[in-house]
């Protein structure tokens, strides 16, 4: 599998997890609030912040026919142009919120929506792009970006994995050279039971590009356990309050529990680890408390050891009970006290 960089930082199966705060919709408006959000990130240990890039009028139509009703779910009785006008970043937002990433030292990228977006992004020099999963199947749209030359990640959620596999092959059409997928499901919030983590390793085997999760549960459990399967990046939105009343917030993430991802994935790669069946360091100090053989009688040189006068007991500072039968039966080479470990040379044995 092929590693990216995004900003100097390595993104595969050998690194750690890049995590990516979502800031999406949660500055409900104020620009104040995304810019605390941004701190909020900085200061939960993430590697980048996401932000969204459109307006209303370039991502639907300004339209009250049925088909452009929203319908059930957590927006349900809004049109859509007026959710996305409600969620909106302000393009005029968007050089005060790249400068004060830059002055706190995260990486900033976007989701584009269309190429209007991805200029506007290219003249704050946007080190890298997010194609979300509802534009997955916007193949001129991954054209376009690609052709920008910077990495790209792309979310499948909705996606079956023929229309995975166009998208992969827009991406490098169109002149991509780092690419990664998110695993994705876009339910907002997703049921962890929905997610079947397993597709992580099949992505990755399929496409050879490293693989992540975009995670819309309600917790932590399901993006930390994807860190066990592979995932290399963890992308989860951030708010400053979950109750706060804006489009995205009721399924973000709270900053003290972001920092508890940012902590988890890490710990959950670390456990991952490489095969490794050596002895490890912090077991340095329980090697004593293995099991091993130990005179249970005092003998005197000479004599034999019989079944009685040895056991397998702890702890581990004798000859190891698998030389229990080589043991039992040859005579001591001197006096052995009870209670004494049984080392080699007590019964003319060789060092193991």
């Amino acid at each position: 599998m092929t590693n990216i960089m995004i900003g100097g930082r390595s993104i595969g199966p050998s690194h750690p997890p890049y995590v990516i705060a979502e800031l999406s919709a949660n500055h409900n408006g104020d620009l104040a609030k995304a810019l605390r959000i941004i701190d909020a990130a900085v200061e939960a240990g993430a590697d980048a912040v996401k932000i969204q890039t459109y307006r209303p009028d370039t991502i639907t139509l300004d339209a009250d026919t049925p088909d452009f009703q929203i319908s059930g779910g957590l927006w349900n009785g809004r049109r859509l142009y007026d959710l996305y006008d409600w969620a909106h970043t302000p393009w005029d937002w968007h050089d005060t919120l790249f400068a004060h990433a830059a002055k706190r030292g995260i990486m900033m990228f976007s989701s584009p929506f269309d190429p209007t977006a991805v200029d506007l992004l290219e003249s704050l020099n946007a080190p890298a792009y997010k194609i979300a999963s509802f534009e997955a199947v916007d193949l001129p749209l991954i054209r376009y970006v690609a052709s920008k030359g910077k990495p790209m990640i792309i979310s499948t959620g909705m996606a079956d994995k023929a229309e995975i596999a166009e998208a992969v092959a827009a991406a490098r059409a169109g002149g991509c050279g780092a690419l990664a997928l998110l695993h994705c499901v876009s339910g907002y919030p997703a049921p962890a039971a929905d997610y079947n983590l397993a597709t992580i390793a099949d992505l990755a085997a399929s496409f050879g590009v490293p693989v992540g999760l975009s995670d819309h549960t309600l917790d932590n459990t399901t993006a930390i356990a994807s860190v066990a399967l592979g995932a290399c990046i963890i992308e989860k939105h951030l708010t400053l309050d979950r109750s706060g009343g804006g489009p995205d917030d009721s399924f973000s993430l709270e900053p003290d529990q972001f920092a508890a991802l940012c902590s988890g994935a890490l710990t959950a790669w670390q456990a991952v680890g490489q095969v490794d069946y050596g002895r490890k360091s912090s077991e340095a100090g329980s090697v004593q408390f293995r099991r091993s053989l130990y005179f249970v009688q005092a003998l005197r040189a000479g004599q034999v050891v019989t079944a009685d006068a040895v056991r397998s007991v702890r702890p581990g500072y004798g000859m190891a009970p698998k030389h229990l039968e080589q043991v039992i039966g040859r005579a001591v080479t001197r006096d052995v006290a009870r209670n004494s470990p049984v080392r080699p040379a007590d019964v003319g044995l060789p060092d193991a």
